[in-house]
């Protein structure tokens, strides 16, 4: 039926057309009939509205894709901007570690060499025999005594004089067989001022580090590119210079100096604060080394007077060491301070914290290529930029729950949270905390106090931390319009943001990151 119904309907066609060329009226007829009927006929409509349709769609996606690029590669680049604030302000608060510990490791070689030579010389045991005779003698005396008392302890002193000599003579030659080994090394790193050295390469090396971690972290999250290239960061400092480089040798980012080397101005006699601290350290290490080793002598042999003798002789050999052998050199670093400290604490010196131990980290892309470019663009000229601050510091010791009394008995376990040798903190283990009415240990008051750690802002203090903080440098406009002098930047062309005459308060208005 369908086959029949187009053909008929092709002959009526045919029939029509011909009749329209006899009649060229009725051909005039039938064109203005189909002409006012055009309006009724819907054939290919739903084509035309699916061009004009789809057209809007890509312009939306378009217009879509571009808005969510542009917030992918904005959030990324601030990401980058912390990170590499962060990473590089890391790197620079390990440097001060590192400056810290070798100031620690010096002055512990210095009271290692004075242990090791009194074991090398054993001055000490030459005085125990006569010291042990006279005690013999007085024994003998008490054993001549009508006392029951003074005759037992007569004897008992005489039993114990060879015991004596015997704990001093294994002693001294467990040291010397020690000092063999030992006291060549501590001397060659003395003569050799290795730790200094080291001390320097820290210096120079840890802001070149510092600014390839910032580099290194900002390329991290450039990836994918979506064509803009490399995704650069870099780690400024407060006088608008980035971290690393030649400078370093006489310009440290680090805030420390070498009494020795270094060219300081200021009221700062940085030799007599690095020979005091040494001397306080070396000691400090020499008497934990004493107490450490002596204790038999201390509390089982007090007799020969041994342990008193040896701590007088090392302290004779450390201050040699330290006054007549290295009197100028192998000088710990110590920290830069102010040109007029008065006397202000460091953490307290806004001015000085702000140039010494505020870091700036900015991201660097190049502009985005929009899709559709003649139908969106960028009304930005500059490439990306996005920035961050972070500051070196020393942290306050933390708050901590802290007993008082109790009289022991508790059986309670206690965990130590480290520290400078010597200075440790312990912590109560098991014990409940406290509440109000009473409860756990019978006579334990429990207060809440902070942990015994220095925090000072030194060099002897190796807690030395980083922190994002707001960025209110003043040299920000500065350093956001400054293209690096950095190799890596040699070749971009980067086109950075034209600031003008803002400041960094006005900065901070417009973004209070």
């Amino acid at each position: 039926m369908a086959r029949t119904k187009t053909i008929l309907d092709a002959r009526f066609w045919i029939l029509d057309f011909g009749l329209g060329i006899q009649n060229p009226k009725s051909k005039i007829q039938n064109c203005l009939r189909r002409l006012r009927n055009l309006h009724a006929d819907q054939g290919g409509t739903i084509s035309v509205a699916s061009v004009i349709t789809l057209l809007m769609l890509v312009m939306v996606l378009g217009m879509v894709m571009n808005a969510g690029r542009e917030a992918d590669g904005k959030i990324r680049l601030q990401n980058a901007a912390d990170a590499a604030a962060y990473s590089g302000g890391l790197v620079i608060a390990r440097g001060m570690n590192t400056l810290t510990f070798s100031n620690h490791l010096l002055s512990d070689v210095f009271a290692m060499t004075a242990y090791m030579r009194e074991a090398r010389d054993k001055n000490s045991a030459q005085y125990v025999p006569s010291i042990l005779q006279a005690w013999n003698a007085v024994a003998q005396k008490f054993r001549q005594s009508k006392f029951p008392k003074f005759v037992a302890l007569g004897s008992a002193i005489q039993q114990k004089t060879p015991l004596e000599q015997n704990m001093v003579t294994a002693f001294g030659n467990w040291a010397s067989a020690c000092s063999e080994q030992i006291l060549p090394v501590m001397e060659m790193i003395l003569s050799e001022q290795l730790i200094p050295q080291f001390e320097q390469a820290v210096l120079t090396a840890y802001p070149d580090i510092a600014q390839q971690a910032a580099m290194e972290v900002a390329q991290r999250n450039g990836q994918p590119d979506y064509g803009r290239g490399l995704m650069l960061g870099v780690l400024w400092r407060a006088d608008a210079q980035p971290t690393g480089g030649a400078s370093e040798t006489s310009d440290h980012t680090l805030a420390a100096v070498d009494p020795v080397n270094d060219q300081t101005s200021g009221q700062t006699d940085y030799v007599s604060v690095a020979r005091q601290q040494r001397r306080n350290l070396a000691s400090q290490y020499l008497k934990l080394w004493n107490d450490q080793t002596l204790t038999a002598f201390d509390t089982q042999a007090q007799m020969c007077q041994f342990s008193n003798l040896w701590r007088s002789f090392t302290c004779g050999y450390l201050n040699e060491l330290l006054n007549v052998e290295y009197p100028q050199t192998n000088l710990p670093m110590v920290i830069l301070t102010p040109p007029d400290p008065s006397g202000v604490d460091l953490s307290q010196n806004q001015p000085y914290l702000d140039q010494h131990f505020n870091f700036v980290g900015v991201a660097y892309w190049k502009k985005l290529p929009e899709l559709l470019p003649g139908l969106y663009r960028n009304p930005m000229d500059s490439d990306a930029v996005a920035y961050a601050q972070v500051r070196v510091f020393i942290p306050r010791p933390r708050l901590i729950w802290m007993a008082a009394g109790g009289g022991g008995g508790g059986g309670s376990s206690s965990v130590s949270i480290g520290g400078v040798p010597g200075d440790m903190v312990t912590l109560p283990g098991n014990n409940p905390a406290p509440v109000p009415g009473g409860g756990g240990q019978q006579g334990v008051t429990w207060f809440v106090g902070r942990e015994g750690v220095p925090s000072d802002w030194s060099l002897i203090d190796q807690r030395w931390s980083v922190a994002l903080v707001p960025a209110t440098l003043s040299n920000l406009p500065t350093i956001l319009q400054t293209v690096p002098p950095i190799v890596d930047f040699a070749n971009q062309n980067l086109q950075l943001p034209n600031l003008g005459s803002l400041q960094s308060q006005d900065i901070q208005q417009i973004s209070p990151h």
